[in-house]
């Protein structure tokens, strides 16, 4: 007996089950217990629930019907873009997850798949899984928990599936050249972009709790951005499809901007920052800004072009987080997490550097014979219409995600309320889940009921700290 069909690569088929795990660990527990630790303590609960719930909520409709059509065969919408827009809606739930994977429009442009269908889907489903994760930052502490129940399937049908088909999946954008590596566009961009307009259609949280946005527990929101970013190895290292060198190559690439990037945070922080004084909160900030730039980048680039992209880009979101987000739209936008900052401008400006820092010597795939290397040429080296590329895709995703996120929590709005009450708000996780992250151990009457001495304690928030220079981050992925 043989365990392996004829096209299996054991190296191969194993790495992509641990790269599509270090993604699925980026967000649980990574961004659970990262948001969960960085936002006020009477919501770590909710927002925990709301990761966990989000990301088995992308689970059932990728196999149901969202993978085909992100990575399947296109539906002709139209002339133009529409008709490489979106792939045919199907499910993936029988015995065709053993043959060999395969993406239809990539047929004959890389080499061919050396692990079965069902690792393919899981390996992606994980990067659609953190996606609304993602942008749960800009609205937590006062988004309805049945609204997002909802509202997450709908986008990932009608959103994520086109982001994934038009540069992932063989689409218009891949066809005319677009480059994302492993999500800067598809997933960073989209969240930051969705993210925002959400902030904005559901409403701020109460005054008082954007004037005190108190972190309840660092060590654990530590604990959060180390499992992001050990785990952007795999987000990053399993995008070749194979355990080759492109895969180390997007590896060292990633580690490199992200530490770059961090270090530049830390330093603008102690010399034009507010009180001239590093802030681990804006390390992490940095952390997730160079994660986040390089990752449409990382195979494509050389390691000289992954350090620039680190320090530009969280130079430039650094810009972003401090002064941009005091003129309008963004200061009216209750971003709770700056998501539109860490994701969406990092997202983008990395997507541009790589219209710029594109490497021809670095080789994604091997020629052979008559076949040349795969490999793509940036502004510095030659190919001045890759930037234009990426600028076409760039102001597609934005324009697109923007516009589904408006639609679909306009039409939720109709049956149901988006903002949590105020009064329920004023609570947080008691109110909604009738638990809290940090109970009071007190004595508990027969009836089940506190004394009225423990009610008032458990309703407060951390005591006051000096606001810290750099405001909360949001995560990555």
């Amino acid at each position: 007996m043989n365990p392996y069909p004829p096209w299996l690569n054991a190296g191969d088929n194993a790495w992509q089950l641990v790269a599509a795990t270090l993604v699925g660990l980026m967000s649980i527990p990574g961004l659970a217990i990262l948001y969960g630790g960085i936002v006020q303590r009477k919501w770590a609960v909710n927002t925990m629930l709301m990761a966990f719930t989000g990301f088995s909520l992308v689970l059932l409709v990728w196999v149901l019907w969202v993978f085909n059509m992100g990575f399947g065969s296109p539906l002709k919408l139209g002339p133009g873009i529409l008709s490489n827009f979106v792939g045919k809606p199907a499910p993936i739930l029988g015995h065709a997850t053993q043959a060999q994977a395969q993406i239809p429009l990539l047929n004959g442009t890389m080499p061919l798949f050396r692990f079965p269908l069902s690792t393919l889907a899981y390996f992606q489903f994980v990067f659609a899984g953190i996606t609304p994760l993602l942008f749960l930052g800009s609205v937590v502490g006062r988004i309805n928990f049945k609204a997002w129940l909802i509202f997450v399937p709908l986008w990932s049908t009608l959103a994520y599936s086109v982001n994934a088909f038009l540069l992932w999946g063989g689409g218009w954008w891949a066809q005319h050249g677009s480059l994302d590596y492993s999500g800067g566009y598809v997933i960073h961009l989209a969240a930051g972009t969705s993210g925002f307009v959400a902030a904005a259609v559901i409403g701020p949280r109460l005054a008082r709790d954007r004037a005190r946005a108190i972190p309840n527990n660092l060590p654990m929101a530590a604990a959060g951005a180390g499992i992001l970013w050990l785990g952007w190895n795999g987000f990053n290292g399993g995008d070749p499809y194979f355990a080759g060198a492109d895969a180390s190559t997007a590896v060292i690439n990633t580690n490199l901007a992200t530490a770059a990037a961090l270090l530049v945070w830390v330093v603008l922080d102690m010399w034009f920052g507010i009180d001239r004084k590093p802030t681990f909160l804006g390390a992490v900030n940095g952390m997730i800004t160079g994660l986040v730039a390089i990752t449409p980048a990382a195979g494509y680039i050389n390691g000289f072009g992954a350090l620039l992209t680190g320090l530009i880009a969280s130079t430039l979101v650094w810009l972003s987080w401090n002064k941009l987000s005091k003129v309008k739209p963004f200061s009216k936008v209750d971003d709770a997490l700056g998501v539109v900052h860490t994701h969406g401008v990092a997202g983008l400006a990395g997507g541009l550097l790589v219209g710029l820092f594109a490497d021809p010597s670095i080789i994604v795939y091997l020629g052979s014979g008559s076949t040349a290397n795969v490999s793509y040429a940036g502004l510095l080296y030659g190919n001045p219409k890759q930037l234009l590329w990426q600028a076409g895709a760039a102001l597609t995703i934005i324009v697109w995600d923007a516009l589904i996120t408006f639609l679909i929590l306009k039409f939720l709005s109709l049956f149901m309320p988006l903002r949590l009450p105020n009064e329920v708000l004023e609570t947080g996780d008691l109110a909604v889940h009738d638990e809290e992250a940090y109970p009071i151990d007190t004595l508990v009457r027969a009836e089940g009921t506190r004394p009225p001495s423990a009610l008032p304690r458990s309703t407060t928030t951390a005591a006051p700290q000096t606001q810290p220079t750099s405001p909360n981050p949001t995560s990555s992925s």
